[in-house]
């Protein structure tokens, strides 16, 4: 219960720290995007206006005589052109050249040498007067807080000699309109992304932590049953120890089975240790094996030998069929190996009936030498089939702790395997036996 709290507590600090950042990452990357549009729009206005005053100062330089004036030429090509205190021309069919000065956000303003306003094209803004300052570009707002952008540039006639000044400039209406669209739209988008962040960092971190929870769940589990295994025997020991002191006098018969009893308990609980030492060393890849050729017809026909009699002593046929009779020799560690098969075959004799039948069969098959087990014996169902490899595991408790296994067997077997660059892998049915098949890298 508290340790689910602890997760469940970890991951939500996981997605909040998650969600936080991200949070952060994308507002700053949405006011930078917003800045950088900013800019690029307000670039292209400039370059537009830019574009479309030199166009007309160019144009209209050659056309210019005397100062301050505005020739009748000029109220020919420019439409719309207002020259002050005079009525205003009716739009020209004539040629325009600057179609840009017809839209109706443009407008363009003509100013003598001392600054007073001339002409106009265009709408410009209302209620301002112009002026000509040292900065070229000017931004500039009406009385009902409508914003202009313009450029003033210098007009000389076709004399070269000064004639007075020209402001093109355009209203920031569409600009300022579409900036604030793009606003409108980051502070929408924002807390959405912010909602889907913040789901999806509550899901990753689940799938993060799930690992580091099954990872605690095994230690859990593990610690338990390391503990369940080591309080059997020393349990054992101390009733033991217990009953001897509280009898007032013992025979040496007595003395000589309470003293084996004790080694008994003893010599379970140093395997137990020296097990989960070997393990624990092969998980932190401490072991150095000393590793040379080794033949797999040897370490079989050994371990056979040896097995035979516990084999005969549980009414088990054991039988070993080599396929090849070329000798298999593999790179590794020769007592690792012949503890690697040891373990699985005497797994494999503890679970069969009396008057079973297990075999031992050594075949190669392309760069691999192949140790397969068989047995006629319990099976292993579906449920326990993933799990057989884990620590402390049994299928059938009562039977193993009768024949005094730990339930550390496979594991140590799949850990030498591994070491070698192996692997096994195990079929089995319930009710019908198992068969474990060792794949070991030999030497050709």
């Amino acid at each position: 219960m508290n340790s689910n709290k602890i997760f469940w507590g970890a991951r939500l600090q996981l997605a909040g720290w998650y969600a936080g950042v991200m949070s952060i990452i994308l507002t700053v990357s949405g006011v930078s995007i917003y800045q950088v549009m900013a800019h690029a729009h307000w670039q292209a206005v400039d370059r537009e206006l830019e574009s479309v005053a030199g166009t007309l100062h160019d144009s209209l330089e050659p056309l210019l005589t005397e100062s301050d004036r505005i020739a009748i030429n000029v109220q020919q090509i420019l439409p719309n052109l207002c020259i002050i205190g005079e009525e205003c021309q009716p739009e020209s069919p004539a040629r325009h050249i600057l179609g840009a000065i017809q839209q109706d956000s443009f407008y363009a303003l003509f100013l003598t040498r001392s600054g007073r306003l001339i002409a106009t094209v265009g709408k410009p803004p209302i209620g301002m007067i112009p002026k000509i300052g040292q900065d070229p570009w000017q931004t500039i707002e009406d009385r009902k807080g409508n914003r202009y952008h313009q450029i003033s540039l210098l007009l000389k006639n076709n004399r070269g000699e000064s004639w007075g000044y020209l402001q093109v400039g355009r209203s920031l209406a569409d600009y300022e309109q579409h900036l604030q669209q793009s606003k409108l739209t980051l502070i929408i988008s924002l807390p959405i992304a912010f909602l889907m962040v913040s789901v999806a960092s509550w899901y990753l971190a689940g799938i993060a932590i799930k690992p580091v929870y099954s990872s605690y769940r095994q230690i859990q589990q593990f610690t338990a049953d390391a503990a369940h295994e080591l309080r059997t025997p020393l349990a054992a020991i101390r009733a033991t120890v217990e009953s001897t002191l509280n009898s007032d006098a013992i025979s040496e018969a007595e003395s000589r089975d309470i003293l084996q009893t004790i080694n008994r308990q003893t010599v379970r609980l140093s395997e137990l240790v020296q097990d989960l030492l070997l393990l624990s060393r092969m998980d932190l890849q401490l072991i150095t094996l000393q590793k040379q050729t080794c033949c797999l017809n040897e370490i079989v026909g050994d371990l056979v030998e040896e097995v035979s009699s516990l084999a005969i002593q549980s009414n088990i046929d054991l039988k070993l069929k080599i396929l090849h009779h070329s000798p298999i020799y593999i790179n590794g560690n020769e007592d690792q190996l012949y503890r690697l098969i040891l373990n699985v075959l005497i797994n494999a004799i503890d679970y069969t009936p009396e008057y079973g039948t297990v075999e031992l069969l050594l075949d190669h098959m392309d760069h691999h030498a192949m140790i397969q087990i068989q047995d006629n014996g319990i099976g292993i169902s579906a449920v326990d089939l993933p799990n057989i490899f884990d620590r402390f595991y049994r299928v059938s408790s009562d039977r193993s702790r009768k024949k005094g296994g730990s339930g550390l067997g496979l594991a140590i077997a799949q850990a030498i395997a591994k070491v070698h660059n192996g692997n096994i892998q195990v079929k089995s049915e319930l009710g019908k036996g198992s068969i474990f098949t060792i794949q070991l890298a030999h030497n050709p």
